[in-house]
């Protein structure tokens, strides 16, 4: 049986390394060191392979597609916090992420600094409800040390898992340093990727004419739901547009595409990516149908809740002076993955590019620095975060509850101060006149 499997997988091993093609390998033989070429490194793979498979004590309990799973998914995990090897029931987890529904307590996670970080807790979650903050570090699941687990999909598995069943999560609070242990039930999460003011989807408008939309995700819905979003505001005359994209932990590439044509006209860059394989190297341009708002001033509020896709926008709009950002530096997520599925053994996720604002300006561990800096504390952004969700603070006893509600969103009303001033003498366009 033993030698039947070591066969099997010499084969495929082989096969592999055939697939090279003769002359990329012999170009390799001849540029690279011996301990560095793809047959030296292959064969000592193979040795190790079965040294542990016939030698090691419990040997009899592995299998060798065990081992080749872990050996892969040490490899990849070398790379970047970002780039994984998912197995079969991973990679249906990654699939269903971006539909709007899932199971789990509503905590986006990633890494920075070293550290498994939050994002931005989403709205009306347990994660939410508990009072995790953006930028607190899990560093516990289950009793178990984070840095135990193997790679940052694993952390994410384990939060994750029937809705009812509950999970003891200990988080760590960088400001403070303190410590915090949390058992939560895990939940169906459902997610609203445009809301209004109140948070909700009816978008009022006032006698000042300012708009005000909020982007929590870009999923798949979002760039239409902005666009429903945009007409109820045009129809009652809006002005001028407050576009708040904090606590957005990002999402898919196509919508922050399709969301920052809506501001600009046709044809023009939105970003660009760039990698060590040409073929990951692109040029992102507005598709839409020119400016929906005919250059209106915009102020686009962010802080370090702000990821991934919302950098994008941000960056586009800020680099193409379409836009005054105001608030607080973004996460600085700024990498490309691409999924390259393995048929029924999963699929590799990889890093392949990094993302570039117009102006060619890295966003990736850099962020976005706003125009305009208008830092809040800890506690004020947890307590506005928890008041953009209806009956945010129903949760709390009621000397909390009555302190929190006093406490004013200064970002927001930055924005407003400063659009009125942008609408009663000029149309925005001069950042100097902004700041």
């Amino acid at each position: 049986m033993k030698r039947t499997l070591v066969f099997g997988v010499v084969t495929v091993l082989l096969a592999l390394n055939l697939a090279l093609g003769a002359g990329i390998y012999l170009n390799s033989a001849r540029s690279q060191p011996a301990k560095d070429s793809p047959n030296a490194s292959v064969d000592l793979f193979i040795r190790v392979l079965q040294k542990i498979r016939t030698s090691y004590v419990e040997g009899t309990n592995l299998t060798y597609h065990g081992l080749v799973s872990s050996a892969i998914k040490g490899m990849v995990g070398q790379l970047d916090p970002h780039s994984e090897f998912l197995d079969a029931e991973e990679y249906k987890r990654l699939q269903d992420d971006t539909e709007g529904e899932f199971g789990g307590l509503g905590l986006v996670v990633s890494m920075k600094d070293g550290y498994v970080t939050v994002v931005a807790p989403m709205e009306d979650s347990p994660g939410f409800r508990a009072g995790i903050l953006t930028g607190d570090r899990i560093i516990k699941v289950d009793g178990k040390d984070v840095e135990k687990l193997q790679a940052l999909g694993d952390v994410v598995k384990q939060l994750r898992g029937e809705p009812g069943t509950k999970v003891t999560v200990t988080i760590q609070r960088p400001s403070t340093s303190e410590e915090k242990t949390f058992t939560l039930k895990r939940a169906i999460i459902q997610m609203d990727m445009i809301k209004d003011i109140n948070g909700r989807k009816e978008f009022p408008l006032g006698a000042d004419k300012i708009g005000y939309i909020r982007i929590n995700e870009f999923g798949d819905r979002t760039a239409d739901e902005l666009e429903t979003a945009l007409q109820k505001l045009k129809a009652q005359g809006m002005k001028g547009l407050i576009l708040d994209l904090r606590w957005n932990p990002g999402g898919l590439l196509d919508q922050a595409v399709e969301v920052s044509s809506k501001f600009l006209p046709r044809g023009q860059l939105v970003v660009s990516t760039e990698g060590i394989d040409p073929r990951e190297n692109s040029v992102r341009r507005a598709a839409g149908h020119g400016d929906e708002l005919g250059g209106e001033p915009i102020i686009v509020l962010v802080n370090l809740g702000s990821a991934s896709a919302a950098e994008i926008v941000t960056g586009c709009l800020k680099d193409l002076h379409r836009a005054v950002v105001l608030g607080q530096k973004t996460f600085g997520k700024g990498s490309v993955q691409s999924i390259f599925p393995l048929g029924d053994d999963g699929a590799l996720k990889l890093t392949v590019a990094h993302y570039y604002t117009p102006s060619h300006n890295i966003i990736h561990e850099h962020g976005i620095t706003p125009d305009i800096a208008v830092p809040v504390s800890d506690e004020e952004e947890g307590v506005l975060y928890m008041k953009r969700s209806p009956g945010g603070l129903d949760f709390l006893d009621e000397t909390n509850r009555v302190r929190f509600e006093k406490v004013h969103d200064v970002q927001l009303e930055r924005a407003e101060d400063l659009l009125k001033s942008l609408l009663l003498y000029g149309n925005g366009s001069d950042k100097a006149a902004a700041k």
